[in-house]
Formats: C-alpha cells, structure tokens, sequence
C-alpha cells in the first residue's frame, strides 16, 4: 500500500511521545470517532460507521452518567478515557491484519469496534446501587459487561446474531483465559478476539499517563479484594513482572496480533518500529528508576501530586 499524504501524524490521538504532533486528544471524543473512521476507511472503502456511530455515542452517555438506568462511571483507572484507548488501538490493529491480507466482513469490524467501546461497561453501576464503587467489580466485569451489551442489543433491536460473536470478544480480554477454549464461529473472529484481548493491554499500558493511574488501580483491586498487593508501592514493585507476563501473553494466547501495529507505522508512515512497544518500555524504565530511588514511598499522596523521574 502506498503512504497516504493526506494525514499528518504516524498513530493516532494522544497527548503524549507516541503521537504528539497530531492536533487531537483523547479528551475530544469527537477527534477519537473521527480518527478511527479514518483509519477503518484506509482498507475498508464506503464502510457504513452507522451501527458504530450509535453505540459510540451511547457509550459516552452510559460512562458520563446520562445512560438511563446507569450511575455515572466512578473508577479512575477503568474509565472512558482507557475504552478510548482500547478503541483507538483496536481500530489499527485490524488496519493492520488488512495489510498482512486479513479482511473481515464489515460486520465483523462493526462488532470488533463495538466490542472495544463495551468491553469494560461491567465497572458501571445501575442507578440503585449505592454501595461502593464500580470497582467492586472488577473480578466480575467481563460477565457483567456481556450482561449489558445483551440487553443493549436487545433493546436497541440489533441482530440477534452480535451476541455470540461479541460475547466470545469480550471473553478474551480475560487475563486468564485461554483463547484455544473459546467456540469461535471462525478464525477471523478469533483474530479480532484477540486483536480486542491486545489492544485492551496495550491501550492502558502505553498511555502517557500509565504509571501516574496505578494508584487507582491498585484502589480498585483493594476495594474488590484482590490478592497480591499489600498496597499501592508493592503494586508498583510488581508491574515489571506484570509487564513480563503481558509479554507472553501477547504471543501465546494473542497471536502475536500486535505485530500490525508496526506494519501499519510502515505502510502508512515509513516507520519501521513498534512505537508503541517503545512506550510501554518507556514507561517501565521510568517506574523502574522511580523504585531504585533511597526509600520510594507515596505516604498517602494522590495521583495528583505524583512526580515521576
């Protein structure tokens, strides 16, 4: 494929080393439909965003507490900000698999795009419950988020046939789930399974922001009773070791899917590196350099005031 000559940056939307020169944020919610509109349309010519459109914006409803029935999104970590990022890293990923001959149907880049904007919708709570935080979902929130993309597509008089497909979508995100015991109705939709199961990790984990919204995880993972983390520095001493798994996981459950980022740098841009690899490392050297420092400690301070080397 030829390098478009239209465009004016190599990625996509972000405020920070990845994609700084183009005049766009995540916080733009109009830039984030825009740029994924365009980054479909590069290998799919005249595609109908109608269905994508609708759930994008119902989306932004649900998270900004304007979805009826639904409390406003109360977790810091999992929050719209990320689903964008997912979004955004799903969207070129799958332009990526078509440069490598990959083609799904329309219909299933309509459902691996919705499935990105609905795969942590299990973290919001309904309006009755006012116990707590969303986070108390956490180990839950793939079944939950499945529950409600059911009945939004139900309600909203969707196929009936996106619910098997987008559930087993969905099911990949699961850190411990093995993606061969998934019934996929083909490979193609095990391909975006995992392109979904990718993105989620290298959305969140290469933003600029990563490191300064730990704390928040590790908030969500003690109200939700996860094991394995005394409290917010040993989460941080642990995610190197994270960072390692992913990288497995990446490979061996993945597919090693998030290889199409770097063909889509080069065919589109003439950048033959994985840059958002070299982010994510950015961002484990700087938490690295931050541990090494005499006596790291956050003595109860905010993601606010964290200052990182």
């Amino acid at each position: 494929m030829r390098r478009e000559t239209n465009r004016t940056n190599p990625i996509s939307l972000r405020s920070n080393t990845i994609t700084s020169s183009e005049p766009g944020s995540l916080d733009n919610f109009g830039d984030v439909m825009g740029e994924v509109k365009n980054i479909i349309l590069l290998i799919y010519k005249k595609f109908d965003f109608n269905q994508f459109e609708q759930v994008f914006g119902d989306i932004l409803k649900l998270f900004n507490g304007h979805y009826p029935g639904y409390r406003r999104c109360n977790t810091f970590y999992h929050d719209l900000s990320h689903t964008m990022d997912c979004l955004l890293v799903t969207a070129k990923l799958i332009h990526g698999a078509g440069l490598n001959g990959i083609v799904f149907t329309p219909r299933d880049v309509t459902l691996g795009l919705i499935s990105a904007l609905m795969h942590d919708t299990g973290y919001i709570q309904a309006v009755e419950d006012n116990t707590g935080t969303g986070a108390k979902y956490t180990v839950s929130h793939i079944e939950r988020s499945i529950e409600f993309m059911k009945k939004y597509l139900h309600d909203n008089a969707f196929p009936s046939e996106y619910l098997p497909i987008c559930r087993n979508f969905l099911r990949c995100t699961g850190l411990d789930v093995k993606i061969a015991e998934i019934k996929f109705q083909s490979r193609q939709h095990e391909i975006l399974g995992q392109i979904l199961g990718t993105a989620d990790l290298i959305g969140q984990m290469a933003n600029e922001n990563y490191l300064e919204k730990l704390p928040f995880l590790y908030d969500e993972f003690k109200e939700a009773g996860v094991p394995g983390y005394n409290d917010i520095l040993d989460l941080l001493k642990k995610t190197p070791a994270f960072w390692e798994m992913v990288k497995q996981r990446l490979v061996n459950e993945l597919g090693h899917v998030d290889r199409y980022l770097r063909d889509y740098l080069r065919a589109l841009w003439g950048i033959n590196q994985d840059l958002y690899r070299q982010a994510i490392d950015r961002n484990i050297e700087r938490l690295q350099l931050f541990l090494a420092a005499p006596r790291p400690t956050f003595h109860g301070v905010r993601q606010a005031h964290i200052k990182w080397v």
